[in-house]
């Protein structure tokens, strides 16, 4: 179990001990250790052997040690299990509707003995729901529309997410002698921001004799975390994992995986397009082999790359394959040459503890410095974000002369005196421009009147872009996956404004955000705006986060000449005032 499954497990059981009635202190406790573990740089099993380290953990006492012991060497909480016993895993969904806290299903768990998503839904349509204390019609309707968001999301998971479950999968698969390859395929190849199911495929000689390939499966359903079989069959094995995620691992012959992984990769429109190419082309294109028509003789499988030249196509990367004509460019050799994580020479939106980051400014630019950067940016949070201690004026100007003292010790990297300052409901920011001068950069974000009409945001929008001192509009559409829908404004009028005014669009790379999305990133484009791609750092693990954003440019079909902070130290900073390249 990692920290990310720990933790898990350590906020159910605090929500589900609050809907139980329990002891707010022992509740803390839980949502305590869930927090100091989710941000803890190591693994808490490489510690757990010393329990003096883990000790030394705020929020980890002695009975905290006794949980995680628990879960490391059973792999579950028997107080987790216990609630769950009482409550059903039923009540683990209503916890994750927006306005079903544990107070109101415990609210309602007393009243009704109700604890899953069709039966609160029906008691709202029955009008049941205001009945309650401190409900009304409004918090009833409320509670219909998140219902509804929430199984529009639902069985849906993050790119971050998917891609830790993958690696796992595939390091357990590698164990097993005889297993050469295990790779993803599907949509979390392909970049995609939210992945539904994982496919895995495997190749190796434990794939192709019928009593190996029975052990490998053996094997396979030893997998912790794994929930339920779905289907077991002759080259595939399906199952869920706990949390929902449905797994196909697909045994494949070496010289089919190359058709099987272009195949399973996709898109659907990707290969229905691909398949039409080789019917014209004289060929059949299935998960098996690229063959000729007339007689069936393989033409290509081993690889991905044959079949596309065996297509008269160049090679096209799997975060390219949506059908937006890809196959049209591959056939010109006109596709562009993809920004990669190499490009980027700096990372310029991260957080210290002097707001609400968990690292202080040596140890984000050492971090930075080891990744190989050449510049960062220190952009902590303006006042307006009072939860998370922001900088006021006075505040504001010492910060800057302490990220520049430092940058004047630190060798290697050059450090940028920044700041991400609130855009208030009216467009104006919530730091006086005399302060805002002197920074290097000024990030421009959303944090907070999310419900405006799109015309108001637009406004909003367009009178920050106009600020002078405005370098980037941070997360630009205020989107978290999942969670939170992107607030409504005019793109196009607001991109025209960036474009003419050289503010450049953040391209939010943190998992939970990926903020432009891939459609708005060509929009962008389209309008000449630059991109920057940055982590919203807050710790300095975080900043390897940036393969995210980079994947969601990949998808834009961006080039490093489409991002500015792919450009040399002296060149980005003139960018950051308005001086873009040509």
């Amino acid at each position: 179990m990692d920290n990310k499954s720990i933790a898990g497990i350590l906020y159910e059981t605090a929500d589900l001990l609050e809907v139980d009635g329990q002891d707010s202190f022992r509740i803390r406790s839980y949502r305590n250790a869930a927090e100091a573990i989710e941000a803890l740089p190591q693994q808490i099993t490489d510690l757990i052997e010393d329990p003096k380290q883990v000790l030394a953990i705020p929020g980890i006492g002695k009975g905290m040690l006794h949980n995680l012991n628990e879960m490391l060497h059973e792999g579950r909480l028997s107080l987790h299990a216990e609630m769950l016993k009482k409550y059903r895993p039923s009540m683990l969904d209503l916890l994750k509707v927006q306005g079903l806290g544990p107070k109101t299903v415990a609210l309602i768990w007393s009243a009704y003995q109700v604890c899953d998503l069709e039966g609160v839904e029906q008691l709202a349509r029955e009008g049941k729901i205001r009945e309650l204390p401190r409900m009304g019609e409004k918090h009833e309707q409320k509670l219909l529309k998140a219902i509804e968001d929430y199984r529009r999301i639902a069985g849906r998971f993050l790119l971050s997410v998917a891609e830790i479950q993958a690696e796992k999968i595939a390091e357990h698969l590698k164990d097993y002698p005889g297993v050469e390859r295990a790779i993803p395929a599907g949509s979390l190849r392909r970049g995609r921001e939210t992945v539904s199911d994982l496919d895995i495929l495997v190749t190796g000689p434990a794939c192709g004799d019928d009593g190996e390939r029975e052990k490998l499966i053996e094997h396979i359903i030893k997998l912790p975390g794994l929930m339920e079989i779905i289907a077991r069959g002759e080259n595939k094995v399906s199952f869920r994992l706990r949390g929902g995620m449905q797994v196909d691992v697909r045994f494949l012959p070496p010289e089919s995986f190359g058709a099987a992984m272009q195949y399973f990769t996709g898109s659907k429109g990707h290969n229905v397009a691909l398949r039409q190419r080789a019917l014209k082309l004289g060929y059949t294109l299935n998960e098996y082999s690229l063959a000729k028509l007339d007689d069936q003789q393989v033409v290509a499988g081993k690889s991905e790359e044959e079949i596309y030249a065996a297509l008269k196509l160049d090679y096209i990367p799997p975060e390219m394959r949506e059908n937006c004509g890809e196959i049209d460019a591959a056939e010109k050799h006109a596709l562009p040459r993809l920004v990669t994580e190499k490009d980027l020479q700096g990372d310029v939106h991260m957080h210290t503890i002097e707001t609400d980051g968990r690292n202080t400014i040596v140890e984000m630019a050492e971090a930075a410095r080891e990744r190989g950067y050449k510049y960062m940016a220190i952009t902590d949070h303006s006042k307006n974000l009072a939860f998370a201690n922001g900088l006021d004026d006075v505040r504001a100007v010492e910060h800057i002369r302490r990220i520049r003292t430092t940058g004047e010790k630190i060798e290697g990297i050059r450090i940028f005196a920044g700041i991400e300052v609130d855009i208030l409901a009216d467009g104006s920011l919530d730091l006086s421009d005399s302060v805002l001068e002197q920074m290097d950069l000024v990030i421009a974000s959303v944090h907070s009147h999310f419900n405006q009409t799109a015309e108001e945001m637009t406004t909003r929008l367009l009178k920050t872009i106009e600020n002078p001192n405005v370098s980037i509009i941070g997360h630009p559409t205020g989107r978290i996956l999942l969670r939170r829908d992107a607030y409504a404004y005019d793109m196009d009028a607001v991109l025209q404004a960036a474009a003419r005014n050289k503010v450049a669009m953040e391209l939010n790379a943190y998992p939970d955000r990926l903020d432009l999305c891939d459609r708005h990133l060509r929009m962008a484009k389209q309008h000449g705006v630059k991109i920057v791609i940055n982590t919203d750092s807050h710790h300095t693990s975080h900043m390897e986060k940036i393969r995210y954003g980079v994947l969601q440019a990949r998808r834009a079909w961006l080039t490093a000449e489409d991002v500015l902070n792919t450009l040399p130290v002296d060149r980005f900073a003139k960018a950051m005032k308005h001086d873009w390249p040509e």
